[in-house]
C-alpha cells in the first residue's frame, strides 16, 4: 500500500493473480468493470460452498469507487497476455472507456488507485490519525496473511507472521504504560503462542485487570472480538481454574475473574463467516459452524498456569 497524504491518494497493488480480461457471459461487458463499477456483481452468494473469506456482496470496492474523486484500476492477465487500465470519476458516475494493452511478460498483479471525496467525510485531507488507521491495517495484513510480502510506501515491513505481530503489539503496549506512567520501567511481558492448526493461532498474555483482545477472522480485525475469541477464552479460563481448583479444592474463582486478567490474540480461518455488521467489528458465527474446532494444546495450558 502506498499512502500519499500531499496529493490525498491512496494506492493498493497486489501480484497475484489478476482479474480476467475477458467479456463477462451474461452481462455483456469486460469483467474489471463489472467488478469494480456495478453493484451487486459479487460471485461469493452461495451459502453452500465453504469459503475463507469475508466479503460476501462484493460492496467494499465499489463502495470506495462510490465515495472517490477518482479511481483506477490496473490489472494483467497471463492467461489473455493483456494489460487493463480503467478510471471512474464523479463518484463513480463517470465510468472512462478500458485502456487495453499486450501483455507479453506474463504478467499478473492488479492495483487500485483513489482519490478519496474528502468532504464527504468531513475532512479536507487525510489527516494522521487516518493515515494511521490505514498503517496499522498494513501491519495487520502482514501479521495475518501468510507468506505474503507486505510493503508500506514502498518499504517491506518486518513483521512475517502472527507471532511477531503479537509480541510488537504487547511491546508497543508497554512502551506506552511506561510513558504514561513517567518512564518507569516496565516488567516484559510473557507471551504465549500456539499455531494450533492451519486455520488457528493463538496467542496469550497477562492483562492489567481488563480484559482485551486483538482478534481476525479471515484477516478482518474483529476489533470488537466475538464468537472466535470467546470460544478460546472459554478454554483458558476452564483449563485456569481446573488448575487453580487442583491445588485448592475450596477456592471459587470464576471464569469472569480469569478473563479480566487475560489478553487473548486470535488469528482465525472461519467458513463463510457473519458479522454484526457491514464494518465487521464482531463475528457472530456460531462456533458450531466455524468449520474447525481448535483445541489448545495441555502445554500451552501448562504455561498459561506460570
Amino acid at each position: 500500500m502506498t499512502i500519499d497524504t500531499e496529493e490525498n491518494t491512496i494506492s493498493v497493488y497486489n501480484n497475484g493473480r489478476g482479474i480476467p480480461i475477458e467479456i463477462h457471459s451474461k452481462e455483456k461487458m469486460y469483467i474489471p468493470e463489472l467488478i469494480f463499477g456495478h453493484l451487486l456483481s459479487s460471485s461469493n452468494y452461495d451459502d453452500e460452498e465453504r469459503k475463507l473469506t469475508g466479503g460476501r456482496n462484493g460492496y467494499g470496492a465499489k463502495l470506495t469507487n462510490i465515495y472517490s474523486h477518482e479511481f483506477t484500476v490496473d490489472t494483467a492477465d497471463k492467461n489473455t497476455q493483456q494489460k487493463y487500465k480503467q478510471t471512474w470519476s464523479n463518484n463513480m458516475g463517470v465510468c472512462g472507456k478500458a485502456k487495453i494493452t499486450k501483455s507479453t511478460k506474463g504478467e499478473e498483479f492488479t492495483c487500485v488507485t483513489f482519490k478519496p471525496d474528502l468532504k464527504r467525510f468531513g475532512m479536507d485531507r487525510i489527516d494522521e490519525d487516518t493515515a494511521s488507521l490505514l498503517r496499522k491495517r498494513v501491519y495487520d495484513m502482514a501479521g495475518t496473511v501468510r507468506d505474503v510480502k507486505v510493503f508500506l510506501n514502498g518499504e517491506r515491513l518486518k513483521v512475517k507472521n502472527f507471532k511477531q505481530y503479537v509480541e510488537m503489539y504487547v511491546s508497543s503496549a508497554q512502551a506506552s504504560a511506561a510513558e504514561n506512567s513517567g518512564g518507569a520501567a516496565q516488567a516484559k511481558q510473557m507471551i504465549i503462542h500456539e499455531q494450533i492448526s492451519p486455520r488457528w493461532e493463538v496467542a496469550f498474555t497477562v492483562s492489567d485487570g481488563q480484559s482485551q483482545q486483538v482478534s481476525f477472522a479471515n484477516s478482518i480485525s474483529t476489533i470488537k472480538g466475538g464468537t472466535h475469541v470467546t470460544y478460546i477464552a472459554d478454554q483458558i479460563a476452564k483449563g485456569l481454574i481446573t488448575a487453580i481448583q487442583k491445588k485448592n479444592k475450596a477456592a471459587t474463582v470464576k471464569p469472569v475473574q480469569i478473563k479480566n486478567h487475560m489478553w487473548i490474540f486470535v488469528n482465525a480461518l472461519i467458513e463463510n463467516p457473519t458479522f454484526d455488521s457491514q464494518t465487521k467489528e464482531t463475528l457472530t458465527l456460531p462456533a458450531s459452524k466455524f468449520g474447525s474446532k481448535p483445541s489448545l494444546s495441555e502445554d500451552f495450558m501448562k504455561k498459561g498456569r506460570i
